[in-house]
């Protein structure tokens, strides 16, 4: 008999109570999961975990008869057990025990083609490993490990391979591009690069059917759980993934504790945590290892995620550590339906691309505002530590002239539903040892990133501060190290940006540099000894002096 963590006593938590941060969030209690007690063995019946036996059948019938009887535990025990896709069902605790090793087929045409959604977009792709739809009081639970085979469907890249595994890769057949430097496992594979958008449903296909020519390109997602109420997922280990790993769609009331994601540095696509369009819920103590991004925020892309309208919100995410990673925590880039009330709290990344990560694109539309982040510290970022950016898969739109100090002027564009937003965002307590800059927020030239703060931190970085196109930014406390002081801080094209108590190396050759002769406006270095600089302040072309002060009070 499986002793579950689920029931009402031990999960009856609320998101005000738990969260052990100075931010306190006034946020609705996490309705929790409850099962029976009743347990049933795949095992007795008729199961085996020799390996080689697929279960997929024993499986499926185990958790369709524990829902259909009211609901309970499937147990799988400790043991190697094959299985194709499987199905979730409503008051179903899938409880994988300490020992148990889950090995989902790694046969491409055990899965079926399916509409479901693809990065915000209605799509079809192979059925997930492990899907529900509009279910109730669902569970995976348990030490075991599941792992996704996602070998089976992955792109590998010459340059990321050592010559002998690259070798014996291409021996073992699939097909190279023209290029002869990826690898893929079929024809299929390769064929849906060449196709715009694929699987991508719009008014030429709109059938199952007209995606056949390149489903071995349209991997699976491992667990998608969408349109649910009352999710548990608890102590479990996802592994090898085919493409997004933890994926909970316009789903409430989530509770996930304790799981680890590991999937391999280089395979496409397999982020490790996908919140879409879900409210209500709890991330704690989770360790992560992805090809992409890792803790992710998102809410559906571009008009389809504004008329779906459903924003990711009132989430605490605490206690959690990245170790690879496109981005440790990040909002974007499909949030067209807005993001909200989401603390995040005691994360480390270590090595990820980018630290904090909050990316969207004209076109998009979307608010994401109301965001607190406290003690989050960092090490050995590629990137930047801290990103706002606008421009997300876009040329840089005002890259610097060789030699010029000057940034080129970028037109603005009308302001309407498509245009996206960051507001509203806390950052404290942030460190981090290692990373290309330290802060970057590049903003729109219709819409400015407005109202962001960080108090407390200390970042070594190549570079210091770019801010571009904001408005209301706010540093207090903050000790910037970067190597290249020419500037420590730089601020085009903004306003109201207040530089409260900076810290910076001594002899820095240009402490604060302001440009942006048309926008430039109430920029202020307060509490900060100018002296240890060479050159305190240098304002670009046109730029009035009234725009800058710098204060030692």
């Amino acid at each position: 008999m499986i002793k579950t963590l689920c029931s009402l006593g031990l999960l009856a938590l609320s998101l005000a109570a738990s969260a052990q941060t100075a931010f306190k969030p006034n946020l609705p209690a996490v309705k929790t999961t409850s099962f029976k007690a009743d347990t049933t063995s795949i095992a007795k019946l008729g199961a085996q975990a020799d390996g080689v036996t697929m279960n997929t059948a024993v499986i499926q019938q185990a958790i369709d008869a524990c829902s259909q009887k009211g609901g309970g535990v499937v147990l799988i025990p400790r043991g190697h057990w094959r299985t194709g896709p499987l199905e979730m069902r409503s008051n179903v605790n899938l409880h994988v025990a300490t020992g148990a090793l889950v090995q989902f087929t790694n046969q491409r045409s055990d899965f079926k083609l399916i509409k479901t959604n693809w990065e915000g977009l209605e799509a079809v792709r192979n059925q997930p490993l492990i899907y529900g739809k509009n279910l109730e009081n669902v569970a995976i639970t348990g030490h075991g490990i599941l792992d996704g085979a996602g070998e089976a469907w992955h792109m590998v890249q010459k340059g990321r391979s050592l010559e002998g595994e690259w070798k014996q890769l291409v021996a073992s057949g699939g097909v190279l591009n023209e290029k002869q430097d990826r690898w893929y496992p079929t024809a299929q594979s390769l064929k849906g690069t060449t196709v715009k958008e694929a699987g991508v449903l719009n008014e030429e296909k709109q059938r199952i059917e007209d995606f056949t020519d390149i489903k071995d390109y349209l991997r699976p997602d491992f667990l998608v759980l969408d349109g649910c109420k009352r999710l548990l997922l608890e102590s479990v280990t996802f592994q090898n993934s085919p493409a997004w790993t933890v994926h909970p769609m316009m789903s409430q009331d989530i509770i996930i504790r304790n799981v680890n994601v590991l999937n391999g540095p280089y395979t496409p696509n397999t982020d490790a945590l996908d919140l879409e369009s879900c409210k209500n819920g709890v991330v704690e103590n989770c360790t992560f290892s992805a090809g992409d991004d890792a803790i992710c925020i998102k809410s559906g892309r571009n008009e389809q995620g504004r008329k779906r309208a459903m924003p990711t919100e009132n989430f605490i995410i605490r206690n959690c550590t990245v170790y690879r990673g496109h981005g440790g925590f990040v909002i974007g880039s499909e949030m067209s339906g807005g993001a909200r009330n989401i603390y995040a709290s005691n994360l480390t990344f270590i090595g990820t691309d980018i630290g904090i990560r909050f990316k969207t694109t004209r076109g998009r539309g979307g608010v994401v505002e109301d965001i607190f982040l406290e003690n989050i510290d960092m090490k050995d970022i590629p990137g930047e530590a801290i990103l706002f950016d606008m421009y997300y898969m876009i040329k840089d739109p005002t890259p610097q002239v060789a030699g010029s100090k000057e940034r080129p002027v970028s037109p603005a564009r009308p302001v309407d539903e498509t245009t996206p937003q960051f507001r509203k965002i806390q950052m404290r307590n942030v460190t981090c040892n290692g990373a290309r800059t330290a802060m970057l927020v590049r903003g729109l030239p219709e819409m400015a990133i407005k109202d962001i703060s960080l108090e407390n931190a200390t970042l070594q970085s190549d570079k210091g501060l770019v801010c571009i196109e904001a408005d209301n930014i706010r540093l207090k406390n903050v000790t910037l190290l970067p190597t290249s002081t020419d500037p420590v801080m730089e601020v085009h094209n903004s306003q109201n940006i207040t530089l409260d108590g900076i810290r910076y190396p001594e002899q820095a050759a240009v402490l604060l540099r302001v440009s942006g002769a048309e926008k430039a406006k109430d920029v202020r270095l307060l509490n900060t000894d100018p002296s240890k600089a060479k050159q305190a302040l240098e304002l670009g072309q046109g730029v009035k002096k009234k725009a800058a002060t710098v204060s030692r009070r």
